[in-house]
């Protein structure tokens, strides 16, 4: 048993800070959130006077096999390459505070399994196994003079996604993904910048099709999300059934309306872009991939203003790519320019676990909820760049009742 004694806990339920928090930790669960001193003769007590307590932080859109920024040379990679690379990368998020991400294209049961017998340390991983794409599509990394067919690409690691194209395909693609262990559906339903020939006023897949993903998820119990920019794209997605809304840069007022009605949750992406334009190219994205990073960047801050207005709940994501994963934190600071500082806690921690329908498990401090928990040198409400830096403010990180790190004094 531990017990964490004199914490400022940063309550997301009631959207406040509670000083004075005492917290008993038995095995991977906590069993007690107190205002008042918890008697036990034989917990292992850690004093967290003056310090921040928050739950463990949630990465709702990541991608731990993108290695590289070039995805196309990524799914050309060995799969023992990636599979390492993909270690390394879950364990640095880790050790950033994010106990929690939900992998949108990529990531296989296999690693998940990996990580479960305790090969490599790494965040709890939600995955939807490949993400689905129309031929010319987000997930088709092939030039406009590339004639080869997808089936070798996909069958790699290193492939974020896989093509499918007209209905029947969308259900069997749904249905092996799900049958590989897939949590949800990801579908590329705009275009995107990565990609190299869908500008990203594209549509992705027919109306027809977004249904029938959303018809076999709904059969196997869960749901899809949808990587989607534009204001059409995201307005077609809602009345489809679509409930994750990933990216959002240039939704309408009228649609994140549509969209918060409808119970849908929005995970917007704003630092990928900021790392994109800066390190991009020289990471090895294509030109014209480069070329269109504006057309969403310029964009990113005001989105967060629309959906703030509407309603519409929104979770936390970062959709880094390969060295630029290192940037992740700093969604934090991005998002408080707009964006109250509770709320951005929140987007990390209680609307992420609602969208990864662990509610009461992860991204809350409370009776029953998993033992992750992260402690903070400071008030991030003051200073959201304390999450940032690599985890250097955050002396203890649990996960699952275990310190992955403890720096405490």
């Amino acid at each position: 048993m531990i017990i964490l004694e004199n914490a400022t806990l940063i309550d997301v339920l009631a959207g406040e800070p509670r000083p004075g928090t005492h917290v008993l930790i038995e095995g991977d669960t906590i069993r007690e959130v107190s205002a008042r001193p918890i008697a036990s003769a034989a917990a292992q007590r850690l004093d967290l006077r003056g310090r921040t307590l928050l739950p463990g932080l949630i990465d709702a859109h990541v991608h731990v096999v993108a290695t590289t920024a070039n995805l196309a040379q990524n799914a050309l990679l060995p799969d023992a390459l990636i599979a390492h690379r993909a270690a390394g990368i879950m364990r640095e998020m880790l050790h950033r505070g994010f106990t929690t991400v939900r992998d949108l294209g990529g990531a296989t049961l296999g690693l998940r399994l990996a990580w479960e017998e305790g090969l490599f340390e790494g965040p709890r991983l939600v995955l939807c196994g490949k993400a689905l794409s129309q031929t010319g599509g987000h997930s088709d990394f092939r030039g406009r003079h590339d004639t080869r067919g997808t089936g070798f690409f996909e069958a790699r690691l290193g492939m974020l996604g896989r093509i499918v194209d007209g209905e029947a395909e969308v259900r069997r693609a749904c249905r092996e993904e799900i049958k590989a262990g897939a949590d949800y559906i990801k579908v590329m339903a705009n275009g995107g910048v990565a990609s190299p020939v869908d500008p990203i006023a594209f549509l992705g897949f027919s109306e027809g099709e977004l249904r029938a993903a959303v018809e076999e998820a709904r059969m196997a119990q869960t749901y899809v999300a949808a990587h989607l920019y534009t204001d059409e794209a995201i307005s077609r997605a809602v009345r489809c059934g679509v409930r994750s809304l990933e990216h959002c840069n240039l939704i309408a007022e009228e649609t994140a309306r549509a969209a918060a009605a409808a119970g849908c949750i929005a995970c917007p992406t704003l630092v990928t872009y900021e790392a994109l334009k800066e390190e991009g190219a020289a990471l090895g994205l294509g030109p014209e991939s480069v070329a269109k990073i504006d057309t969403v960047r310029v964009a990113g801050l005001h989105s967060l203003e629309v959906m703030s207005r509407a309603g519409l709940t929104m979770a936390f994501g970062t959709d880094l790519l390969g060295a630029m994963h290192r940037h992740q934190s700093e969604e934090f600071v991005i998002r408080r320019r707009v964006l109250p500082a509770m709320e951005v806690i929140r987007s990390a921690t209680l609307h992420a676990a609602k969208l990864l329908r662990m509610e009461g498990r992860i991204g809350v401090v409370a009776e029953g909820a998993f033992a992750d928990l992260v402690v903070v040198e400071g008030d991030p409400l003051q200073d959201m760049a304390l999450l940032t830096h690599q985890g250097a403010h955050m002396p203890l990180i649990m996960q699952g009742g275990r310190a992955v790190k403890n720096a405490l004094r």
